[in-house]
Order: structure tokens, then sequence, then C-alpha cells
């Protein structure tokens, strides 16, 4: 190892406190890869890219040098996408059982396109069919208190079949490989501990997952896709209605005033016209504002479709439901409304609004997703096989966290009184209070090291400012390195002299 090497190395090690393990050593030390210099590299290459985590490869690495030891080790057959993940899901679960509150795992799906790469025969078809890749159905844990990512708790890579047009209903439900299962073998990936909570969007509103559910005893928040029939309370005395119907004619618990964001994004709207299903996609250019909403719930039984589309019974599901919605949004803005099912007895205001906190941790997944796919650049890789790309997805999908976390940590109520140093070297802590002040702040807090990182980023740091995201902390993040590295040669330099 080179001189500068070894000092990269030293400045890794002390980049989140003097004695602390690297970010490559916590999360992937324990991989059993059958032989300890596979591993050695694998914690290496995690810790190249947790500096530079943005760009290609040949920018992640560094170093031609370390580049081909990446592929190297990519190439390897022991090196699978279970293995890369597995120390990083076991320091997971180890979180999870050190928790004392309820947790929650977030679980949803995001596509991965890799159109260009025509090697990669065994991708999917994605989006409207046009396009080639996997399905990645994470499952994220986060701590709903402190709004902070403890780990991913399990990550499916998912190819959809190719199907025949006149598949009937029945071989459908038949299939192993059908993507509704991909919610299933998430949830059963993870621990039977009551304190664990499955958070879904739409996609889970099947039959199928609820029934599952109940019967394993596990609690669960999912958002209502399906208008399926139902009655309220759990003693079957009342008329059989709609669950939507049932649930817009609920009084209100209790009301707030919440901050809705601004939002620009193409949304699907689906329509019954004439009796066919059709859907159309629109724009969705929604400003930021303080909405006054308000709470609902009540007990239903919910019933079996007469229509199986999965491997369920025909019983009644007694569960609960809960709407949040806007009543009088401004003019011209679409209203907010959630119809959340869950099998948490929400008796009074407190319960159904912890459910909708609940919910409302989903869009962690989201931003998420988003640091996948623009922080990590997790489609970028040019490799020619897929037994080569998946390892490498798993690690960019572990490295994409620690840095969305960066975002709650300069968030928290204790970020302005926490010093940096707790979690940022000195030398971290030195060389950017240098760069903004002109001079050394060892006394640095948290709250000033983010802002400063911010700035880095293009973050403005005025009162009036939002707090900085994770993408604008990230860039900042890359800055800093590049700024560490001229510190690091600097010393070379001196030394040499």
């Amino acid at each position: 190892m080179s001189q500068k090497e070894r000092l990269i190395e030293q400045r890794t090690h002390s980049s989140e406190g003097a004695g602390a393990k690297t970010f490559g050593e916590r999360n992937f030390g324990d991989a059993e890869l059958g032989d300890a210099r596979r591993t050695k590299r694998l914690v290496r290459v995690a810790d190249a890219i947790m500096r530079h985590p943005g760009g290609s490869l040949p920018e992640k690495m560094g170093s031609p040098t370390e580049l081909e030891a990446l592929y190297h080790l990519m190439k390897c057959s022991a090196v699978t996408h279970q293995k890369v993940l597995a120390p990083h899901i076991a320091l997971t679960r180890q979180k999870i059982a050190e928790c004392e509150g309820f947790v929650l795992a977030l679980h949803d799906t995001t596509e991965l396109d890799f159109t260009t790469r025509e090697s990669l025969n065994d991708r999917g078809q994605i989006g409207n069919g046009s396009h080639q890749g996997w399905l990645c159905h994470n499952t994220l844990i986060v701590d709903p208190v402190r709004r902070e990512v403890m780990g991913l708790g399990n990550q499916i890579l998912h190819s959809r079949p190719i199907t025949e047009k006149k598949e009937t209903v029945a071989e459908k439900r038949n299939r192993e490989d059908r993507e509704s299962l991909l919610w299933l073998q998430g949830v059963q990936s993870l621990p039977s501990d009551p304190k664990i909570v499955d958070v879904c969007d739409r996609g889970a509103d099947t039959f199928e997952f609820l029934e599952h559910e109940i019967n394993s005893g596990r609690t669960f928040v999912v958002r209502s896709s399906h208008d399926r029939s139902a009655r309220c309370g759990h003693d079957n005395a009342a008329t059989k209605v709609t669950l939507h119907e049932l649930a817009r004619s609920l009084p209100s618990q209790g009301q707030w005033t919440m901050k809705v964001a601004a939002l620009k994004r193409r949304k699907t709207v689906r329509k019954k016209v004439e009796g066919k299903r059709t859907s159309q996609t629109v724009m969705v250019n929604r400003k930021s504002r303080d909405a006054v909403v308000h709470v609902s719930a009540s007990p239903v039984i919910l019933f079996a479709p007469k229509r199986k589309r999965g491997k369920h019974g025909k019983t009644p599901l007694a569960i609960w439901v809960v709407r949040v919605w806007e009543p009088h949004p401004p003019e011209g803005a679409e209203p907010l409304e959630w119809i959340l099912l869950t099998n948490l007895a929400c008796v009074n205001f407190e319960s159904a609004h912890r459910v909708k906190t609940w919910y409302e941790c989903r869009w962690i997944l989201e931003e998420y997703h988003k640091g996948q796919k623009t922080g990590c650049g997790i489609e970028n890789p040019q490799f020619t096989s897929s037994d080569r790309l998946h390892p490498m997805i798993a690690i960019l999908s572990v490295v994409a966290l620690s840095l969305l976390n960066l975002r709650e940590l300069s968030r928290r109520d204790d970020a302005k009184t926490r010093p940096a140093t707790n979690l940022f070297s000195a030398e971290y802590v030195s060389v950017l209070s240098t760069y903004r002040h002109g001079a050394p702040q060892p006394k640095w807090t948290i709250h000033d090291f983010c802002l400063a990182l911010a700035r880095l980023g293009g973050h403005l740091n005025r009162k009036h400012d939002c707090h900085p995201g994770w993408l604008v902390l990230w860039k900042g993040w890359t800055q800093l390195q590049a700024m560490i590295n001229g510190a690091t040669t600097q010393k070379l330099i001196n030394k040499c002299a």
C-alpha cells in the first residue's frame, strides 16, 4: 500500500470519530465471500464509494488500480447480491432488537432501467413494456420517533416474466413469480417481532397480503387501493357498503395543520367510462401550503373478493379503516386524502393520528429510491453480466442509506448541541470550518457542520430557507472529499519537502 493510500485509509477510519469503524467495516466487514481478502477488498470498495458516491465507477474509485480491483471482485462467483447484503441486514436486525419502541418496515418497489445493456439477457419488462430492467423491492427499517433510517431489512431484485396474453386468472394466481408476491416475500424475510410495523403503499392492498398479516400476527398500515365490500363495525350487524363510501361517511375525530410540500410529477388517473376502465397520465403541479387536515377511524369487516387473484381464503377480515383528508383545499388544488387499512385499534384521535404518522414516514422510502438513482447512479454501471451487476447494486444501495440519514441528523433536536466531532473526525471539522470561516472551529455542532456542508452543495443558508435536503448535502459531501484529498496531498508534499 502506498503512502497516499495509507493516509486515505487513516482518514476513512477517523471520518466518524476516533477509533470508530469505517463505513465499509460496519456494513460489509462480516461478509462471507470464501476468502478474507475478498472481504477486505469489499470493505475498501465500499469506503471508496462512500467518499465519492456520485458519478461513474471510475469517478467513484479514483484510480485505475482500485477500479480494476473492483471489477475483479465483482467477477468472482462467490460475490453475490445476497452475500454482499447479508452483513448489513444482520446489522439492521441488531438495531431492531436494541430499539425499545415501534419500528417501521417500509416496503415499496422501484424500477431499475438497464434498457441499453443488451448483454443482460435476464432482464424483464418495466414501465409500459418498452424498457428493460429489474424491479427492486426494498424494505427500509425506520425509527418513527427520530425519523432515522436504521438500514435495509431486505432487498429483492425481480425480473418480470414474459406471460401469455391469454393467461387465465387461475394460471396467474398459481405462478410463483407473480409481482404481487414481492410484498409477502418482503415481510416474510423480517423477524417475527411485535414491535415491527409493516407500512405499504397501494400495491400491497391485496386480500392475500392483508390476510397473511393478520394470520401471522403482524401489525400493518396499508393504503387502500380497492373499494371492496365492507361492513361498519366488527359485529356483522351493519349493512354491507363499499369501503371508501364507508370511510368518507365517518365523522372527524380531530384536526391539525400540516405543511404540504410542493410537488411536480406525473400521475396516472384511472376512470370508468361506459363500463370500461381507462387510464390517463396527468401532470400534478402542487404548490407548497399549510393544510387543515382531519382524521377519522372505524372498525370494519372487509369481505374477500368474489374473483380470487391470490391464494387466500373467503373468511372476512376484521380490521380498522383510517381516513385522513383535507375538507377545504385552496381553489384549484387537489384535496389531500389517504384511506388507510390497519389492524391497530384506533379508538381515539391519538391512535388514529399515530397510524397517519407511520404512513407519512413512507415518503422516506421515496427519497431513498431517488438517492439510489440520482445520488449513487445505481443504473450507471456498465457491467455486461447480471452476476457482476447485482452485487454492485447491493453496495450502492447501502451507500445511499448513509447520506440519506445525514439529512435527518441535521434536523434532529440535539443537532444544535451535539458536537460535530461525535460523528465526524476532527480533520473533517477543521477543514470545513476553516473553509467556511477562515479558521478552525473545534466547537462546531452537527447543525453547524451540516449547514456548512449544504453550503458547499449550493444551499444559501438563509434563515427563511428550508432545511437542506439529502441531495444538497450529498453534493456538499462530494465537494468536502475533494478538499480533504487536497489536504492529504499537501501533507505528502510537506513530508517530502
